[in-house]
């Protein structure tokens, strides 16, 4: 099959990620993908993993010229399926797809991505992608939140990662915790800093590594300051290479207040780390049953749910937390490694282009 993967969006986020990791997994698959978007760094990671990658101009929504050109693409690439993300790829290249009569896939990041107003309506009504979910909690919200989209329209299949080549077998001293998103509100970096500054002052021992940037970035240093919490923390900031500090981490914490299905936490899953996190979003739908202690209900008890759930982590032996990083690890392996989930996208891209 020869694909087209698009995405217009300017920041970085777990679409672009699922994008170019599922690129790369088919084109080991032998398909031929090209991917397309804004000049910056979602082309330069794809050139990185030796994808087909081009930088393009998307213009305006509805931008003419730039639906032409990308018909002109489809017909020269002779290209069988096209795959958007929800933004102005979906109101130029998506256009295009529909007037070149080829299968048009929509990847759904979030279930309220797109706003249930007529123009989306109407858009969507016309167009009619076939709509590609990480997780059955964002099909079911966006069926919820969008009623004009048919069912039979949705289909899922699961994030995935590449796990580790071998069961983890190290436990570091301190205990290395990480959290590998963006800095807003919504993912609970506040909350999270708070329960270790408490955990610090118990006498625990911990280090913990933060990567992302986003809206919060200064506020969450200045309340590291007034703390104390300086000396435990490594800021990484803005990263191309989450895996490696993954690998030196022991303990995934995700204090996300709301989530769809966190590309951060199977990438955690997949390095070995033990992952504890708010029960928000798709985060169950693969969640390993021997570690559902670690699984926090959301709500008002959440951050004292945190404190004795990372407390029992930080008192634990070290045979213990090895047995946990396994538990992890091997449901990456077993239930969602990238080449399962990849099999899984090149059967449905298959079906929808009738490509043998």
């Amino acid at each position: 099959m020869r694909l087209a993967f698009f995405n217009a969006t300017r920041k970085w986020g777990g679409v672009k990620t699922w994008t170019l990791e599922f690129a790369a997994a088919l084109t080991r698959l032998g398909h031929t993908v090209i991917v397309l978007g804004r000049e910056g760094a979602f082309i330069e990671r794809a050139l990185g993993l030796g994808l087909d990658a081009r930088a393009v101009d998307f213009g305006p929504d509805y931008n003419p010229i730039a639906i032409a050109r990308f018909m002109h693409f489809f017909r020269t690439e002779r290209i069988d399926a096209a795959l958007v993300n929800v933004g102005r790829d979906l109101r130029t290249a998506g256009i295009a797809a529909k007037l070149s009569g080829i299968p048009l896939v929509q990847r759904v990041g979030l279930p309220e991505d797109m706003k249930n107003v007529w123009k989306v309506r109407a858009l969507h009504n016309w167009i009619r992608p076939h709509y590609l979910c990480p997780c059955h909690f964002n099909r079911n919200g966006l069926l919820a939140h969008l009623p004009c989209i048919d069912a039979a329209d949705t289909t899922v299949i699961h994030s995935a990662k590449i796990p580790a080549k071998t069961a983890p077998a190290h436990v570091g001293s301190p205990l290395q915790l990480a959290t590998t998103s963006q800095l807003n509100r919504d993912k609970g970096h506040e909350e999270l800093m708070r329960v270790l500054a408490r955990l610090r002052d118990e006498g625990h021992a911990f280090h913990w590594h933060v990567a992302g940037t986003g809206h919060e970035e200064a506020a969450l240093h200045t309340l590291a300051d007034e703390l104390r919490l300086q000396e435990h923390i490594t800021w990484h900031g803005w990263t191309q290479n989450v895996g490696a500090i993954l690998q030196q981490a022991d303990v995934f914490a995700l204090p996300s207040l709301s989530e769809g299905l966190p590309n951060t936490l199977l990438e955690a899953m997949a390095a070995g780390c033990i992952p504890v996190a708010r029960n928000v979003g798709g985060v169950a739908e693969v969640w390993p049953d021997s570690l559902k202690d670690f699984l926090i209900t959301p709500g008002e008890h959440s951050n004292e749910s945190f404190h004795a759930s990372l407390s029992s982590l930080l008192t634990a032996q070290a045979d213990t937390l090895l047995r946990w990083k396994h538990a992890a690890w091997s449901q990456c392996v077993q239930a969602f490694s990238l080449d399962t989930q990849a099999r899984k996208l090149e059967a449905f891209f298959t079906d929808i282009t009738g490509k043998r």
